[in-house]
């Protein structure tokens, strides 16, 4: 099952050369620099903070159904 997921994390590992993993490495990193530029200062840390906010509202309704189910069990 690890091996699996291994797997599952790498879809593309195997189908295309290092050289061409490095490219597309490179590509998203520079297109990262070239977003930063555009976008009004302080963008990227609002971004970075409203994912976060979701992230924490998605942990808060997975754990009011996991209350809800251990109540139902009782």
């Amino acid at each position: 099952m690890v091996e699996q997921k291994a797997r599952a994390y790498k879809p593309i590992e195997g189908k295309m050369s290092e050289e061409t993993r490095k490219h597309l490495k490179a590509a998203r990193e520079e297109f990262h620099k070239s977003m930063e530029g555009i976008l009004p200062p302080g963008f990227m840390e609002h971004r970075k903070q409203a994912r976060r906010e979701m992230l924490l509202a998605f942990r808060s309704i997975l754990d009011a159904s996991l209350e809800r189910m251990d109540k139902e069990k009782k």
